[in-house]
């Protein structure tokens, strides 16, 4: 029996902004339907993986492929098998929710039959129903997260990617869109998500740790307690910071910085 390809490879991944390497040398798979977490302290690199794996940046070294597609030379079926939620909102908040969804089926070649049910399954989805002829611009934070979740999905992906999906959500949004999230595990989706949550971490199958660009750490969060905690009552936070230590680091290149670089190669998917 052929072994099953996996979601997501990364393989001796590297990316140079200048002389800053910003990731550097970083493999690991991802098995299909795994929940898998991707924690780091800021500046460690986590966005700037991210990016590569999703083609939005392309790797100074390394090859990277999801579902068996190269993310530099397939660009287009990497697209179509993924979604993505960045960390900097990618909405236009100067249209409706309605409208950013149409247009989100359009670039993923959803049937003219098929979007207005598709769209307002993903408005149901997001629990934004009433909401969907409002401009995005009067959306509050939590909404505009469901809203972003829910076009990500539209296209039926089979990978997910999430960037801090939860940052600055209070804790009721935050939980509800934890439950969207972990709603999705049910239907065989892979997920990939980057957080400094340590609870939703805790709640993954493994979790990588990254640190100045490098993988320092991968296993379930079990057994980085047990290998790196500190003791009795240790939990998955002790272990990140006797992995990382406790000095405060600067943010790196921001997710909107490297949006530029997106559009630079081509930005919206092609058909």
């Amino acid at each position: 029996m052929a072994a099953e390809v996996p979601s997501i490879e990364a393989l001796g991944l590297r990316r140079l902004y200048g002389d800053v390497v910003a990731v550097d040398d970083i493999s690991f798979t991802v098995r299909q339907g795994e929940f898998f977490a991707v924690l780091g302290p800021n500046g460690a690199g986590k966005t700037t993986l991210l990016h590569m794996l999703t083609t939005v940046s392309e790797p100074t070294e390394g090859t990277a492929r999801i579902l068996g597609h190269d993310v530099v030379t397939q660009i287009n079926a990497v697209r179509r098998t993924l979604g993505m939620v960045f960390q900097d909102s990618a909405l236009d908040e100067r249209m409706t929710a309605r409208e950013n969804l149409n247009v989100h089926a359009v670039l993923y070649g959803i049937a003219r039959a098929e979007r207005a049910e598709a769209v307002r399954r993903a408005l149901e989805w997001a629990s934004l129903e009433e909401a969907g002829d409002r401009l995005v611009r009067t959306f509050s934070g939590g909404m505009k997260r469901r809203l972003e979740l829910a076009r990500a999905l539209m296209h039926r992906p089979r990978v997910l990617f999430l960037d801090e999906p939860t940052i600055g959500l209070d804790p009721q949004g935050r939980r509800h869109l934890w439950e969207r999230i972990a709603s999705i595990r049910d239907e065989g989706v892979t997920v990939l998500m980057t957080t400094h949550n340590l609870t939703e971490a805790n709640a993954c199958d493994r979790v990588a740790i990254i640190d100045h660009g490098k993988l320092i750490a991968l296993d379930t969060p079990a057994a980085l307690i047990a290998a790196h905690g500190s003791g009795e009552g240790a939990d998955l936070e002790d272990a990140f910071i006797g992995l990382t230590g406790r000095g405060l680091r600067d943010e790196g290149a921001s997710a909107r910085d490297q949006l530029l670089s997106f559009a630079k190669r081509g930005g919206e998917l092609t058909r």
